[in-house]
C-alpha cells in the first residue's frame, strides 16, 4: 500500500499543471489524467470492498498475464469504461477533494482479506494482490503521460 500512497502523492504534485495539454501526447489534459486515475483508484477500491469472495472463479486471460508481467499498458490501445471518465470541468479544488476521498478509500485496502476481488472489463477477475498491482501499473501509466505533457 505504500506504493499506492506514493503514486497518489505524485498525482497530487501535478495538480498545479491541471490545465496543461499537449495534443501530440494525449487528447486529455493533465487534470483529466489525474481525475481519471483517482476515479479508477476509488472505483476499484469500492469494488474490492464490496466483492463477494465466494463468487470468484479463476479464468485464463492472456492480456492480464501480459500487462501484469510487463507492468506496462500500451498507450492508446484501450478505451476506459464510462464510470472512470472525468465529467464536467476540471479544477484544482475538485481534484484536491477527489484526492482526499481516494486516500481514504485506498487506506481500506490494507484491511481487506486476500480473497477479495475486482472484475476488470478486459482482464477479468483479479484477486486483491493482482488488483493492487494493476492499480500501480495503471497509475504509473497515467503518470508517464502526465510527465510527457508537463515536460513539453
Amino acid at each position: 500500500m505504500k506504493q499506492i500512497d506514493k503514486l497518489i502523492s505524485k498525482l497530487e504534485t501535478n495538480i498545479p499543471f491541471f490545465d496543461k495539454t499537449n495534443p501530440a501526447i494525449s487528447a486529455g489534459s493533465v487534470g483529466w489524467h489525474i481525475e481519471h486515475s483517482l476515479l479508477t483508484l476509488n472505483g476499484i477500491a469500492n469494488s474490492l470492498i464490496q466483492s463477494n469472495p465466494t463468487a470468484y472463479k479463476w479464468k485464463f486471460n492472456f492480456i492480464r498475464i501480459v500487462v501484469l508481467t510487463t507492468k506496462k499498458i500500451p498507450r492508446g490501445r484501450a478505451k476506459s469504461p464510462e464510470i472512470v471518465m472525468p465529467k464536467g470541468s476540471i479544477d484544482q479544488p475538485k481534484l484536491t477533494a477527489l484526492l482526499t476521498e481516494t486516500r481514504s478509500n485506498c487506506k481500506e485496502l490494507s484491511f481487506l482479506q486476500a480473497d477479495k476481488y475486482f472484475e476488470h472489463p478486459f482482464f477479468g477477475k483479479l484477486k486483491l494482490k493482482q488488483t493492487i498491482s494493476f492499480l500501480e501499473i495503471h497509475t504509473n501509466h497515467h503518470l508517464e503521460i502526465i510527465r510527457d505533457i508537463v515536460s513539453n
